[in-house]
């Protein structure tokens, strides 16, 4: 994962500097717009559904869900005790005191006592109806530019030529494996094994199931598309999906960013921006290629 996400063309440049590979033309625009679009989106996507998490902070499996089931997987409450108000995390039955992060956060003088603390929620302040806009508005946007990308990448075969595993990927995994483990990234025209199972997850598994997931949760989607519920086992399990969905793309960003940073931020960046990226060393440059 440490050459940035998504797209590329094989052009380089005219002059390769001394000690280094050449400088090649490796994101089309339509990687970077929607690269872009979705860190925008994606950003507003999760702090809105905390948002939208917070009206009810119990997630469930199955069809239904309420006070006389027992179906709940996860639950972020504040309950009252001896010494007074606590924050409470019941995870799979296990549960755990989480004052001051889950349950109940905020200064002692004023705690707020809801399931995400104030600073990971839009708006900061309790607001469904506004984080429920936030949350559609941005989510429409999302679906417009992964269906823009997939095009894109199927006109261009950027889709099958850089994102879908081969069996030679499969074999090279574990010496991938091995080489970012001990942070020695090539740099090179093609994705890494790695790089290539992570996306392929990513842009063909997760962004299509919290989309999906996310549609199953609308009663008016559910009254077009009854087969959803069939398929999510329900509209409290699609939400729990959605939920951990969220967290997967969560723990991705985060260690998507520390790969960049560890291969080298501004080749990254400028990758990201102008579609140009330097690549190593033993990358040979073609004859005849041009920017």
């Amino acid at each position: 994962m440490a050459d940035s996400a998504t797209g590329s063309t094989q052009d380089v440049d005219a002059e390769t500097k001394p000690g280094k590979g050449p400088l090649i033309y490796r994101q089309s625009i339509w990687t970077r717009i929607t690269h872009w679009t979705w860190v925008i989106c994606l950003f507003f996507l999760l702090f809105s559904g905390l948002q939208i998490f917070n009206a009810h902070p119990t997630l469930y499996i199955g069809q239904q869900s309420g006070f006389e089931f027992d179906n709940s997987v996860l639950s972020m409450r504040a309950i009252n005790t001896d010494t007074g108000p606590r924050g409470q995390t019941t995870v799979f039955g296990q549960t755990f005191d989480t004052t001051g992060v889950f349950g109940m956060s905020g200064p002692a003088e004023n705690p707020h006592f809801q399931g995400m603390p104030q600073a990971l929620t839009i708006p900061s302040f309790r607001d469904l109806a506004t984080g429920r806009v936030v949350h559609f508005f941005f989510g429409w946007i999302f679906v417009g530019a992964l269906l823009v990308w997939f095009v894109a990448s199927f006109i261009n075969g950027h889709l099958k030529r850089d994102l879908v595993p081969k069996g030679d990927d499969l074999r090279a995994l574990p010496g991938d494996v091995k080489a970012h483990a001990t942070l020695k990234f090539k740099h090179g025209r093609s994705y890494n094994p790695i790089q290539k199972l992570t996306y392929f997850l990513v842009f063909v598994v997760l962004f299509p199931l919290i989309i999906l997931t996310g549609l199953t949760m609308s009663p008016g989607m559910d009254a077009a598309w009854p087969w959803l519920l069939d398929i999510f086992g329900g509209r409290q399990t699609a939400r729990t999906i959605h939920f951990g969905a969220m967290l997967l793309l969560v723990a991705f960003f985060i260690i998507h960013i520390l790969m960049v940073v560890a291969a080298g931020p501004i080749n990254e960046l400028r990758s990201m921006l102008t579609g140009w990226y330097r690549a190593g060393p033993e990358t040979a440059k073609r004859e005849g290629d041009r920017p």
